[in-house]
């Protein structure tokens, strides 16, 4: 079964092949072998916005789509960055400034609670469409540390660790990420569709 990843993002790319190698008759396709066009990412949530890439993406390219949004929920912030986290400090998006901003708006801050969140969406031609969330709960570190991963993963720190998701490597990352725990959730499906295909 051939399913077109809906981003662009490089980074999100290879973590979506890592959790997903394995899978029998699952063929994953990029950009590069199937381009799209970009979708506005207009929603409220995160679960409308993975839902909206994938059905239009699914419908212009007459192919699967699995798309998924993700950000970070900082409780002090009310939420914020959320669905804004890749351009928290505006456009062009920039890893480095969103965390520089991050930290600034904390900076006397003693409630340091955050979480990440994932919606993934696979739309499939027939109109079918499977919808999985996943969270990671951490804190938010005084300033960026590690040298791995991308986003905000300089400055989380997840519940149970004392290191950023950044100092503790991608393995790690893989394992237990928000991404990783929405994507194994739509697992079970993706592998009942693959069974019942021949490519």
């Amino acid at each position: 079964m051939k399913i077109l990843l809906a981003t662009k993002n490089k980074n999100k790319i290879a973590e979506i092949r890592a959790i997903y190698q394995g899978i029998a008759n699952l063929e994953l396709l990029t950009v590069d072998e199937k381009p799209f066009s970009d979708v506005a990412e207009d929603g409220q949530t995160f679960r409308e916005n993975a839902l909206k890439k994938a059905k239009a993406i699914c419908k212009e390219t007459e192919l699967a789509a699995l798309a998924e949004d993700s950000g970070l929920e900082v409780e002090a912030l009310g939420g914020q960055p959320g669905i804004y986290s890749a351009r928290f400090a505006g456009e062009p998006t920039d890893d480095r400034k969103n965390n520089e901003k991050l930290l600034q708006r904390l900076k006397r801050e003693p409630n340091r609670k955050a979480r990440f969140h994932c919606s993934a969406v696979l739309a499939l031609p027939d109109g079918r469409e499977f919808l999985a969330e996943g969270t990671l709960e951490g804190r938010i570190a005084s300033e960026p540390k590690g040298k791995s991963g991308f986003g905000y993963d300089p400055v989380f720190i997840p519940n149970g660790f004392s290191k950023t998701m950044a100092e503790l490597g991608q393995e790690t990352k893989d394992r237990i990420s928000h991404r990783r725990r929405a994507l194994e959730r739509l697992r079970e499906s993706l592998q009942t569709l693959c069974a019942g295909t021949n490519g």
